[in-house]
């Protein structure tokens, strides 16, 4: 096995990577809003409680020296949760227009991305394999949370397309970039920075779409309903990729 695989903090960028992004951002939005609203904990309590957990599980994190599936997508959930109650705080606290968040959120992540490849010289996935660089990795990612809830929001409510017409557009701007990047040769560090944005507000849409009451355009789950489905298939996928990890790691070894 490559050694600077073995080294990468974060996972390979293949089919059940994109598969538990999405359904992260997705137990990122009936989540928050399972804790805020249904619990009563509000935005604020919520906000400051995530955001504790959020950093014990990112100390937790940096103290591994390689990828370990259960710690790297818990934290991915919690960033999504926490994501999500930064925009709702902006919007719902302090009546910040989906469209200044948007914009603002847009220059914080280029700010991010311009600072960690001029400290790094790369943006790229495989190459997360120092602190450092983790560092920079999982702020670009809280940002593109934040980001893509706005987004999500903007186009599903204050342009009313309503969230299955939402889900729809997003998942035609990501096949794009697939096609982009695997036919059209699209440079494969931005094709993956753009869908990951992307990826958000698709996984957001779904979740309400799946949530929300049917007055409101949605099925009716329920946010409680559809964390516990989310969450399910999540576990699962986390539970196959440590064993397959396990049995790498073991075939590394004897070789």
């Amino acid at each position: 096995m490559n050694t600077n695989t073995i080294s990468n903090r974060v996972p390979e960028v293949v089919g059940s990577f994109w598969i538990i992004k999405v359904l992260a951002t997705t137990v990122g939005e009936t989540g928050a809003d399972y804790l805020s609203t249904n619990l009563k904990l509000g935005l604020s309590g919520t906000s400051y409680i995530m955001s504790v957990i959020l950093l014990l599980a990112l100390f937790n994190q940096f103290r591994l020296k390689h990828y370990v599936p259960v710690s790297y997508w818990i934290v991915v959930v919690l960033m999504s949760v926490t994501g999500t109650l930064i925009t709702d705080r902006l919007v719902d606290e302090l009546k910040v227009s989906l469209v200044t968040i948007i914009i603002v959120f847009s220059i914080i992540l280029a700010v991010v991305f311009a600072v960690w490849y001029a400290n790094e010289k790369t943006l790229a996935m495989h190459s997360i394999n120092t602190p450092k660089r983790e560092l920079f990795y999982w702020a670009a990612i809280l940002v593109t949370f934040a980001l893509g809830t706005a987004t999500g929001d903007y186009l599903a409510e204050a342009l009313k397309l309503g969230y299955l017409q939402a889900a729809l557009v997003f998942g035609a701007a990501i096949a794009a970039i697939a096609i982009g990047h695997f036919y059209l040769r699209m440079n494969t560090v931005l094709a993956f920075w753009i869908a990951y944005i992307l990826t958000r507000p698709l996984g957001a849409s779904i979740g309400d779409l799946l949530s929300q009451p049917t007055k409101n355009g949605g099925y009716g789950l329920g946010t409680v309903g559809t964390s516990i489905l989310f969450l399910s298939i999540i576990t699962s996928l986390i539970i196959y990729l440590s064993l397959k990890q396990k049995r790498v790691n073991h075939s590394s070894i004897d070789l």
